[in-house]
């Protein structure tokens, strides 16, 4: 009887779940959303959304712009999301691993962690050039579309991650690899060769390398260096990928000390 109850999905308190939405959604938009909007994409009534809404803004949850008509994350939100990653010990322990890649390469490095079928960035350090790529810390990307998302996801075989992964796959750029058996073969490349790639299929013209720490978090962490094109020939590229892959060796060590890999 435990055992089957275990197995099951727990109920949801419905009135937990709504607040749960609104900061899912919020997250996702990334924007200032209405009343109305809010209620429409959660498909709920304006009236009880409203009422959660009162109570999430008294406790900071949320925030009203100027106009008092439309809704962002607030500073808990925020609060929140620094506990965790002041609480993550791979997030803690990168530190002076990205410090130190950033300072060899000179170019932009980020921790990264798969999270169904997308990245989350956990940590970045930034390029020291003026051209550089467009990032943040909670930023989230499609993972088949990132050197990040690659080197995680050539850590499964072709029929886990074709289970993984929404299909269609978006297309981010010109360049982005949306085919599957494209798609899976830059994967087993990626695992025989120890990192991934992705050339130009986030965003034109960066190139990023990735490597995987493992499979941890029900989906692992990955280290990536990116740079422009014009600073990330092929040769740079295979010398960038010996940087992070030594990198990732030395989070990875940190990580079995603790006994966290």
């Amino acid at each position: 009887m435990a055992a089957a109850a275990r197995g099951r999905k727990p109920e949801e308190v419905k009135s937990a779940a709504r607040v749960l939405e609104v900061l899912e959604l919020l997250g996702t938009e990334g924007a200032r959303l209405s009343l109305a909007e809010m209620a429409s994409a959660m498909a709920v009534p304006k009236s009880s959304l409203h009422a959660i809404l009162r109570t999430m803004e008294a406790r900071r949850w949320v925030d009203l712009d100027a106009s008092g008509t439309r809704y962002s994350l607030g500073l808990k939100a925020l609060l929140t999301g620094t506990a965790y990653l002041e609480g993550d010990d791979v997030a803690s322990l990168a530190g002076p691993v990205l410090d130190s890649l950033a300072e060899e390469t000179g170019e932009s490095v980020h921790l990264g962690r798969l999270d169904g079928t997308d990245v989350v960035y956990l940590a970045k350090r930034e390029s020291r050039h003026a051209l550089r790529m467009y990032s943040a810390v909670g930023r989230r990307l499609p993972a088949h579309a990132t050197a990040l998302g690659k080197a995680m996801l050539s850590q499964y075989d072709a029929a886990e991650v074709q289970r993984r992964l929404d299909w269609p796959l978006a297309r981010l750029t010109p360049d982005t690899v949306t085919d599957p058996d494209e798609l899976i073969r830059q994967l087993a490349e990626a695992r025989l060769q120890g990192w991934a790639m992705d050339d130009g299929e986030n965003s034109v013209d960066i190139r990023c390398v990735a490597v995987a720490l493992g499979t941890g978090h029900g989906g692992g962490d990955a280290i990536s260096c990116s740079a422009p094109k014009s600073r990330m020939d092929d040769t740079r590229v295979r010398e960038i990928a010996g940087a992070v892959t030594e990198a990732a060796h030395s989070l990875r060590t940190l990580l079995k000390r603790l006994g966290q890999h």
